[in-house]
Parts: structure tokens; sequence; C-alpha cells
């Protein structure tokens, strides 16, 4: 299996940005945690599997995409996982290539930041995990990455665990060999690649990579 896409129940955003992911990513197997059916049902998508406590699931939408073949997975509400954690546990026992989540940002600052610590899940499996809206793309290294983009591109570095070591840049204007970043110091915002492509290595530590789209914000 190459990919799994997973639609959480943050913010989406334009719905035909949600099929175009859908449709770059082959013929995926589709996640939906809990509510974020209300993402996919308007497009005419019904997911592979609907998980969590469906305490946020419209009824109709849910018995639709069951008569259509979708599988069910619910849970008690008062459990120690998010949907999107075992919306993205279901995906990793299916052992795919990559795993591609959507509407995973916005809306509760808590959600976000939780769902951005499960990348890292992803990374202890061996698993290439990313985070997808409309504005950037954001995935986990704790090893060797070549990152492919644009010449000009906004890459920004931030380190997940207290501290990331050993890590060096090749083909980013600010590169770095063998640094190391911490917590609370944010050295790795705003890089930018220097061609079509460049090449992040860590020695140890989870390395949060956000490759950034579009209009250009600083605060």
């Amino acid at each position: 299996m190459d990919r799994v896409v997973i639609v959480s129940g943050g913010v989406v955003g334009d719905g035909e940005f949600l099929r175009r992911i859908i449709e770059e990513a082959g013929d995926p197997v589709i996640i939906c945690a809990d509510g974020a059916l209300r993402h996919v049902r308007p497009l005419g998508i019904v997911p592979t599997y609907i998980i969590g406590d469906m305490d946020s699931v419209d009824e109709e939408e849910l018995a639709y995409c069951t008569e259509r073949g979708s599988q069910v997975r619910t849970f008690a509400a008062d459990k120690d996982e998010t949907d999107t954690e075992l919306a993205l546990s279901e995906a990793v026992a299916l052992n795919p290539e990559e795993i591609w989540i959507v509407g995973a940002l916005g809306g509760r600052i808590d959600h976000t930041l939780a769902n951005i610590g499960l990348l890292v899940t992803c990374a202890k499996e061996g698993i290439r995990a990313w985070i997808i809206d409309e504005t950037c793309a954001m995935t986990v290294v704790d090893t060797t990455y070549e990152c492919k983009g644009r010449p000009g591109d906004t890459i920004s570095l931030l380190p997940l665990s207290s501290q990331v070591a050993g890590i060096t840049l090749r083909g980013f204007k600010f590169p770095l060999d063998g640094a190391t970043m911490e917590v609370g110091k944010p050295l790795g915002i705003s890089n930018r690649l220097m061609g079509e492509g460049g090449t992040i290595a860590v020695e140890s530590g989870y390395l949060l990579v956000i490759h950034n789209f579009g209009r250009e914000e600083e605060l």
C-alpha cells in the first residue's frame, strides 16, 4: 500500500483542495476521524474507515457511508486518545509508505499541537507522514530527508524533542553542519531552498520540517 489519507476534524478550507489531495494520493485508503466526515461527504467521497467516539458525526451521513461500504470503529467517549490519534493508529497498522493528514490544523490550538506531535509516532514506526493544508506541508525527520521544492521556497525547522543534535543542511540559504536545536530558540525559522532540493540530516532527536507555501508573513 502506497498511501493512507487521514481527514481530521480541524480546518480544511476549500473542499476542492481536499479533493485534489486525495486525487494526488493515487488510490489511497481514506480514514475519517469522527466529525471529519463533514469534510468528505459534500465531495461525494465515501471513506474506507470512520473512526472515533462518534460524538460529532451526523447520523444520516454515517448511515449513507456505511451503506456504501465504510467500516466504522466506535470508541467510548471517555478515552485517552484523540480521534485523530485513533485514526493514525489504524493507518500505521496498514503499514503504508506514507500517511497524509488533512484537517489537522486550525481551530483549537491544543488539538493542533497534539496532531503535530503525532508525526513523531510515525517517525518512530519508520513511516513518512505529512500534515498538509493550503499554507504548508510538514513532516518529522529523525535521520535523513531529501526536501524537494522550488528555489526560494521557505522551509522552517523546529525541534519536537527537547534537543535535536547533529543537524546538517545542504542546499539551503543558511547551511548547517552538525548543529544543535533546542526548544525555546527558534534558530531554524524561515530558511530557504537555493535550488530544487536540499538535504536535511539529523543524528538524534525529532526535527519538524515545515514547507511553507504562498504569502510570507513574519511575526
